[in-house]
């Protein structure tokens, strides 16, 4: 099918309909396969900076801490960008199955890259688990909402097993991964990584059967009329990474490290930048949605200074965790990776009760309001991260430190993260709708960038200064977030095409 959404319903031909708890079987089939990806991308994240800075004798990379979170922060910047492409390849060529699968496969090879030895071997194995999870992340969701006929009243509830799954795999992971790393090294380490993806593959091509056709078609698909406008948009793109890499280069004096860092960072910064050029000077978008736009300006810097902060989980609190805290509970010990379980715990417990809040609330406060809340609680958790970080200074801090630092940011996380996509797309113009996600993805993109170029410029200050200035500014823009908050809520009823679109904004 060419240029027209797949709509047909799946109700005659998924197998098993109310298969699995009462949903579709294929959900079953894509849970999974997301639990399983989900368990070795962070099985993976959990040791990574570990093993970038480690000494060479004790089987790391030898770089320095500084390099190191800056690259494991870029790192993810990249995920992120790859993820817009893993979209536009699933919309215009290949289709959301096969982006899956692709992305699965590559996934593999690079966790299998990272159990080899050699530092060569390691780099290769980190682009590929980027490029894979890019190609797979944006389209295994698009892919569950297609088991679902528009009007299907279990959608909503389908997508929270969804992310249960998600959840579960980012729980298991860290606690996994870190005791084969403290057993047999990181190369170990990274090997049940390669387990774990290799799961989610066997789920998802076994179960494909259940998927009804779900991520077979190709929404938009690719013609001979699209040809020269793609080809200038892949050497516009060549040219800006070139120009990028060229840019770095100079500024570093040679290529390495941090030339890859700042050439990433170059890219996720010029990105929703261009993109929001683009659809400002569009013909096609009205001035209603002008206005809509507006309004998603300040929302996109909140995401994107919220995603600074939380990122930050595998590289500096990462560092904190392993210098800086009592790795002990009661008198047990406890490796490092632990601390990246929290979040994931935190939100199984308690995004039930965030439900079930907004809804006695009536889905009140309005979007803007909930960004600025998010953004608040990122930003004082950093504060208290400083404030510790000064009162145990000289000795190690309780690892109940690093729990609270997680608990408060998961706040933020359901404050923010929930709503972030719904409001995308609802304030996104027509023409770019399926744009939509792209831009999400770049919010955590440049977030990232933000905080390599951070940890780079800073290296040498304390716990205490770091932590501490990019809480009080971040703070200080959750602020600015509250008193824009009406200017927000008006720009988005003034640009509502419904009177019911109007009135979600109270």
């Amino acid at each position: 099918m060419t240029g027209v959404e797949n709509t047909a319903p799946k109700r005659d031909t998924l197998p098993r309909d109310r298969g699995f708890f009462g949903h579709p079987y294929g959900l079953f089939t894509l849970f999974n396969t997301e639990l399983w990806e989900r368990f070795s991308y962070y099985g993976m994240r959990a040791i990574l900076l570990f093993y970038l800075t480690d000494e060479v004798v004790d089987g790391g990379l030898g770089i320095r801490e500084a390099t190191g979170e800056a690259l494991v922060a870029i790192y993810g910047s990249s995920v992120y960008l790859l993820s817009v492409l893993g979209g536009w390849l699933a919309d215009r060529m290949i289709g959301s199955r096969r982006s899956v699968l692709y992305g699965g496969i590559v996934i593999a090879a690079g966790h299998i890259f990272l159990t080899v030895p050699s530092a060569a071997w390691s780099y290769a194995g980190i682009c590929l688990v980027a490029l894979g999870t890019g190609l797979l992340k944006p389209n295994v969701s698009s892919m569950v909402g297609e088991l679902y006929d528009r009007d299907d009243p279990r959608r909503d509830s389908g997508f929270s097993i969804y992310y249960m799954g998600i959840n579960i795999g980012s729980l298991a992971a860290p606690f996994l991964v870190g005791l084969a790393r403290e057993w047999g090294g990181y190369h170990a380490g990274f090997a049940v990584a390669a387990v774990g993806m290799g799961f989610a593959l066997v789920f998802f091509v076994a179960g494909r059967k259940y998927l009804g056709g779900a991520g077979d078609a190709v929404p938009n698909r690719l013609t001979r009329a699209d040809r020269p406008a793609v080809v200038r948009l892949l050497l516009m793109v060549l040219g800006g990474i070139v120009l990028a890499v060229l840019i770095a280069v100079w500024v570093r004096g040679g290529l390495g490290p941090e030339a890859l860092v700042d050439s990433v960072s170059y890219l996720a910064f010029a990105a929703p930048i261009a993109t929001f050029i683009v659809m400002f000077r569009s013909p096609k978008v009205t001035s209603h949605e002008r206005s809509r736009l507006r309004a998603y300006i300040p929302l996109f810097i909140a995401a994107m200074l919220f995603w600074m902060i939380f990122e930050q989980a595998a590289s500096t609190l990462s560092s904190f965790a392993k210098d800086r805290t009592d790795l002990h509970i009661f008198g047990i010990p406890i490796p490092p990776e632990f601390f990246q379980s929290v979040n994931p715990a935190l939100i199984i417990l308690l995004a039930p009760l965030f439900a079930w809040i907004w809804l006695k609330l009536d889905d009140r406060p309005p979007t803007a309001v909930k960004f600025a809340l998010g953004l608040m609680f990122a930003a004082l958790s950093f504060v208290f991260l400083a404030v510790a970080s000064a009162a145990f200074e000289g000795t190690k801090a309780p690892s109940w430190v690093l729990v609270l630092v997680y608990a408060i940011q998961t706040i933020g996380e359901l404050c923010l993260s929930p709503v972030g996509l719904a409001a995308t797309t609802l304030l996104a113009p027509r023409a770019f709708r399926g744009q939509a996600m792209a831009l999400w993805f770049l919010a955590s993109a440049a977030g990232s960038a933000i905080t390599a170029q951070l940890i780079q410029a800073t290296e040498g200050t304390s716990d205490t200064v770091y932590f501490g200035a990019i809480g009080l500014v971040a703070l200080a823009f959750a602020g600015g977030m509250f008193a824009l908050a009406p200017w927000v809520t008006r720009h988005i009823k003034a640009g509502a095409e419904t009177a019911g679109e109007a009135a979600l904004q109270r």
